[in-house]
């Protein structure tokens, strides 16, 4: 790809990761756009692009208001004359936590953000990135906690899951619209997310999680050994010149990975034990796609694209 006047859009542009993809293809020569809930931050993430000669814009924004992400949308549009060629659903918010003292506050904030603020961006650009009929990428931020649920991390891996199996669907959907779709599945960032909590809304405040300093602090204690947020941008225009699907830069988490599907495929029977079932529930399944697939294919008169 030729990145040259790229128009890339970074949700959570300010800090971390997606900062570094900010400055990262920002350097290879795209126009950027990036959006933050910290206002302050998000000047001042702007003013260190525009010293380094990118050509940099940005909104306050809050991910999960839908009718907000559309008005910056039409901001973006108004700005460079179109939807961006790369979309970076890159924000995210962290919360741990035993998993039955969860909250509904506690699902609606690391489900709105890590998961409603990726559909809101999809949503919102791929019907747009369609209609101007220009090549494009998105690579959309999940996380190796994605594969698999652990208590402590319950709502913030099952949002990160979600997001792989979107980005799985995406990508065949969009291929031949000649959008390529990867998804990232970070480990450990060196990043400030440790502080997310710092940007939760107040209305949904209530939690069943204990966050005070010293949560912070010990979250922050990991954290710092991340990967840089440059080297990581590095692996992900890798992935997108690759065309990869995933985007797992971890060595170190490949066996934990491996282990996590093994278990999964234990879990099934052998094929004799129900040969004929089997058989039956399988030209079934192929008789649908041939016949009848189309049914629930066929676009709505009233769909964006």
């Amino acid at each position: 790809m030729d990145y040259k006047d790229k128009i890339a859009f970074i949700t959570g542009g300010a800090h971390g990761a997606a900062f570094g993809q900010a400055q990262y293809f920002g350097r290879l020569g795209c126009r950027i756009f990036i959006v933050d809930i910290r206002g302050d931050a998000l000047e001042a993430a702007l003013e260190k692009l525009r010293a380094e000669g990118i050509e940099a814009h940005g909104a306050q924004m809050d991910l999960m208001d839908r009718e907000a992400y559309a008005r910056v949308a039409d901001q973006v549009e108004d700005i460079y004359g179109g939807p961006p060629e790369l979309l970076f659903n890159t924000a995210g918010v962290f919360a741990h936590g035993p998993t039955e003292a969860s909250t509904y506050e506690d699902f609606d904030w690391v489900m709105g953000v890590n998961l409603n603020g990726v559909i809101n961006g999809m949503v919102t650009f791929v019907p747009r990135m369609i209609k101007a009929g220009r090549p494009g990428y998105i690579v959309s931020t999940s996380s190796m906690g994605g594969f698999g649920g652990h208590d402590g991390t319950a709502l913030y891996s099952a949002a990160k899951s979600a997001v792989i199996s979107l980005m799985e669907s995406y990508r065949e959907a969009l291929a031949k619209y000649d959008i390529g779709v990867s998804v990232l599945c970070p480990a450990n960032i060196n990043t400030n997310i440790a502080l997310s909590s710092d940007t939760r809304p107040a209305h949904l405040g209530k939690s069943g999680y204990v966050v005070n300093e010293e949560s912070k602090q010990a979250l922050k204690d990991i954290y710092q050994h991340g990967m840089d947020p440059l080297e990581l941008a590095e692996n992900v225009h890798k992935g997108i010149e690759a065309n990869q699907l995933y985007i797992l830069p971890y060595p170190e988490v490949k066996e934990m990975v491996a282990a996590y599907f093994n278990n999964i495929l234990k879990a099934f029977p052998p094929l004799e034990s129900d040969p004929e079932g089997a058989k039956k529930r399988t030209e079934a399944l192929m008789e649908w796609g041939q016949k009848r697939r189309h049914i629930f294919t066929q676009k709505s008169k009233d769909a964006p694209v």
